[in-house]
């Protein structure tokens, strides 16, 4: 993609983020439906977000589709163009992917389904203690590859494009494959998730990480955006130069863990404005509809 290519941006607006940490993350359905809208007039055209379910708990085994419909739904009646998906819970011997992903067919029946996830990996989930070192957590978010493929037929057979999550190098070999398979035939994005000071997960947030990356999706065809959950991807050099590569790029309070407690809009705003000094326009919904959907 040039430089010229309009630039997808995606809120992802809460997260396992509470109030306590920033009082302006949204959590109820209601407050989530509010966020949503404002961040699409601000400038997304993809919305993520979570439910008060838990997610790595190792006993929940299913997410209920319920909070995502009754969100989605006044979404979609504002902006019925909008790209929506959810969360799922991580796997173990406590649950089945077809528990795990079953609340996503129950949101498509329910009319709200615009966008699936595809994890396609497993990693290790911590974090890093005040000395430095990663902590002793023995949280793994399980996907196995015939999960992947669960994902994946469950998306093709509801028609909606793909957001597949990048947290590794095997996630984007694996992302990259089913790319060129012929098998993602309504398209969706590659979101390369780098590491930050708080999660020592993935490549660093720099240009050889970016390259790196960059390398494995060769010539795919597929949008690709950047992330970095527990950081600020505004603040690192790779939101720029990921801009400059024709790349996109995800912002919000799910990720965010900067200086002070914005707003989702104001995050995008600081996205929109970076979009701008770089000279590549934002994409519109029926833009990230032809983008998302261009892909093999």
């Amino acid at each position: 993609m040039s430089n010229e290519t309009p630039v997808i941006l995606e809120a992802a607006i809460n997260g396992v983020t509470r109030p306590e940490r920033n009082p302006n993350v949204p959590r109820t359905p209601d407050e989530v439906a509010r966020d949503a809208i404002a961040c699409i007039d601000a400038g997304a055209s993809i919305v993520h977000n979570h439910t008060d379910d838990p997610i790595f708990d190792g006993v929940t085994a299913a997410h209920s589709a319920t909070p995502y419909v009754d969100a989605w739904r006044q979404v979609l009646d504002v902006h019925p163009g909008a790209f929506l998906y959810p969360t799922m819970t991580g796997g173990g011997p406590h649950t089945t992917i077809e528990k795990r992903y079953g609340h996503v067919a129950e949101i498509a029946a329910a009319g709200a389904l615009t966008m699936g996830i595809v994890d396609p990996g497993s990693v290790n989930l911590g974090r890093f203690e005040a000395d430095g070192a990663p902590s002793d957590d023995d949280t793994i978010y399980l996907n196995s590859y015939a999960d992947t493929r669960y994902m994946v037929d469950t998306c093709v057979a509801l028609e909606v494009p793909i957001s597949f999550s990048i947290f590794d190098g095997s996630f984007m070999r694996a992302a990259v494959a089913y790319v060129r398979s012929g098998r993602i035939r309504f398209g969706g994005q590659i979101k390369i998730y780098f590491g930050s000071d708080y999660l020592p997960l993935g490549l660093p947030a720099t240009a050889a990480g970016l390259e790196a990356y960059l390398d494995i999706l060769g010539d795919c065809a597929m949008p690709w955006s950047v992330a970095i959950p527990g950081g600020d991807i505004l603040a690192t050099p790779v939101a720029r130069l990921a801009l400059e590569r024709g790349g996109h790029l995800r912002v919000g309070l799910e990720d965010y863990a900067g200086p002070g407690t914005p707003t989702n809009v104001e995050l995008l705003d600081a996205a929109r404005a970076l979009c701008d000094e770089v000279g590549r326009p934002v994409a519109g919904l029926k833009e990230t509809a032809a983008l998302l959907r261009g892909a093999p």
